[in-house]
């Protein structure tokens, strides 16, 4: 039995005691900050969990958003979009599973003292664009212009989703390249069970995932993390490979066009799939950039679309095969086959609370408010 370590990175919304959605137009990095900062720091975290440039993201939770600098490339601020919360790499799905939805509740309780509640969803339900203002300096330019992903890292601003994480023992840059390339080809069949974005400035859009809509074929689908000078990089747009930035992310494949869901179960259970599909030997596609015309298609029915349906269920049955030999990753392919065989997935809930979108969006204050300088 191959070994397999998991992790789990889990962007979070915010909505206020009033129902208005917290996002860069109405919420300061300094008011998330004040929760994260609330949350304990565990020294025991790292080396698995990456600091990066700035030093915001010094714990499991940190504040997700848009930095901005000066002409030098000193941080001046940082526009919030949400909090994130990753956990360590853990040696089964039920231990990432359990870190995350422990660290859910904990952020979730100090989110509520100061007047926020954490709103999973996929997509800005009032706002569809960040707005980049002022416009970039000369040296914002070149900085985002060093990879695909910088280029479009507005685009994040208005989604929110997982990052899941997978690494398998054994395998060498030829097998997690084509790791990579195997779910970015099958992604359009895997996004459907976690479609968690049926709104778009205010009201229903009329599909299940603008998140879907919007990002994909511009940003990956699925990432692979090779060691630095690595002979299997793949040059693409956007990134299917990256050197990895810490021992811990050597052979990390990183699946990242679900929507955020709502339940962290949901999550153990796409990870098993995953892990299907990369253990799996027999489906034959392969791609190295995301179909962007497929997932567009995709995202307004989902599983209801009766080819999107029957190509996920294939899916399904892959995944069953390749994991005949650990029952608890079948157990949790059952209680996604139940998913796929109802169409569920989180959106079609949301849209059942359809109604209480407008008030939404009218209790917004929509005149942009400064955005202080994280500390």
């Amino acid at each position: 039995m191959a070994q397999v370590r998991y992790g789990i990175e889990h962007e979070l919304a915010f909505r206020r005691a009033d129902g208005a959605f917290a996002d860069f137009t109405n919420t300061t990095f300094e008011e998330l900050q004040g929760i994260v900062d609330a949350l304990p720091e565990d020294p025991a975290d790292y080396p698995d969990l990456r600091i990066g440039d700035q030093g915001i993201k010094r714990k499991r939770w940190y504040v997700e958003g848009f930095e901005r600098f000066d002409g030098s490339g000193a941080l001046v601020r940082c526009d919030p979009k949400g909090v994130e919360i990753r956990t360590r790499i853990h040696d089964s799905v039920e231990a990432a599973v359990r870190a995350l939805a422990d660290d859910l509740a904990a952020l979730e309780r100090q989110a509520r003292l100061r007047g926020l509640e954490p709103y999973p969803i996929g997509f800005n339900p009032v706002r569809s664009s960040y707005p980049v203002v002022p416009e970039l300096n000369a040296w914002e330019r070149a900085h985002r212009t060093a990879s695909p992903e910088e280029r479009t890292a507005h685009l994040h601003m208005v989604t929110h989703g997982p990052d899941l994480n997978l690494s398998v023992a054994g395998l060498d840059g030829a097998a997690l390249v084509d790791a990579g390339e195997k779910l970015t080809h099958y992604s359009p069949w895997l996004v459907p069970f976690a479609f968690s974005s049926p709104f778009r400035d205010g009201e229903p859009w009329g599909g299940l995932s603008a998140r879907t809509a919007v990002r994909t074929g511009l940003r990956p689908a699925a990432m692979v993390f090779l060691e630095p000078g690595s002979p299997y990089a793949v040059d693409s747009d956007p990134s299917l490979t990256q050197p990895a930035r810490l021992p811990a992310e050597v052979g990390r494949i990183e699946f990242k066009a679900f929507d955020a869901c709502p339940d962290p179960e949901l999550y153990g259970e796409l990870l098993s799939l995953l892990t299907g599909l990369v253990l799996d030997d027999t489906l034959p596609g392969r791609r190295r950039t995301p179909d962007a015309a497929l997932h567009r298609h995709v995202a307004v029915e989902g599983l209801a679309d009766p080819e999107t349906h029957a190509g996920s269920g294939a899916l399904l049955d892959a995944a069953e095969r390749a994991l005949a030999d650990r029952p608890a990753d079948l157990a949790r392919l059952g209680s996604l086959r139940e998913r796929w065989r109802a169409r569920e997935c989180p959106a079609a809930a949301m849209l059942a609370r359809a109604p209480l979108v407008p008030a939404l969006r009218g209790s917004l204050d929509r005149r942009r408010r400064p955005v202080a300088r994280p500390s």
